[in-house]
């Protein structure tokens, strides 16, 4: 088991995760209303200008930069994307897939992961508890398409007993938005 000294005092490893998540959750916690705000509009357009941001929040554009700064840099803001609408891009069908390893050991989830990340379309892959070990979320353009990805990518994916596919008839709700 790996230590780390803090402060004078051992920290394993789990509890200096620990502590991190809970250091997280307090800066969450910590946000006033205008840090609350300024998220809320930027999850909504995230090309909105300094300048029109600070209106809507109502703040000078200066304090309001100064904000989105801070937020950027305490790691809650953690990137700034363009949201692609994946039916225009040729990606309209989304597949869940359940997967089992073999075995349960270290290797065998870190080669699955590794290899997962190459997966063509893959947008999620998460390690879950239950009867599936990873849950992974594709998108491709249709059931022809996701039939290639599964006989040519899939089928080879490091240590996977079972592979079950779940093909989404329709969305009722994909967000981005972090709920404030």
């Amino acid at each position: 088991m790996s230590t780390t000294k803090v402060r004078g005092t051992p920290v394993t490893a789990a509890g200096a995760a620990a502590t991190a998540a809970t250091a997280e959750a307090d800066l969450f916690h910590a946000l006033d209303r205008i840090d609350r705000a300024i998220l809320r509009q930027l999850q909504t357009d995230a090309s909105i200008s300094n300048v029109a941001l600070a209106a809507k929040v109502k703040l000078s554009a200066p304090a309001c930069l100064r904000r989105v700064e801070r937020l950027k840099e305490s790691g809650l803001i953690r990137g700034v994307v363009a949201l692609i609408d994946p039916k225009a891009a040729g990606a309209g069908m989304l597949v869940i897939i359940g997967v089992v390893l073999d075995r349960s050991m270290p290797e065998s989830f870190a080669e699955f992961e590794k290899a997962a990340q190459k997966v063509a379309g893959c947008m999620e892959c998460h390690v879950v508890t239950g009867e599936f070990d990873y849950f992974m979320t594709i998108r491709t353009r249709d059931s022809d398409s996701f039939n290639r990805l599964h006989a040519e990518q899939l089928l080879y994916l490091p240590g996977v007993r079972q592979i079950r596919s779940f093909m989404v008839l329709k969305e009722i709700l994909s967000t981005t938005k972090f709920p404030l």
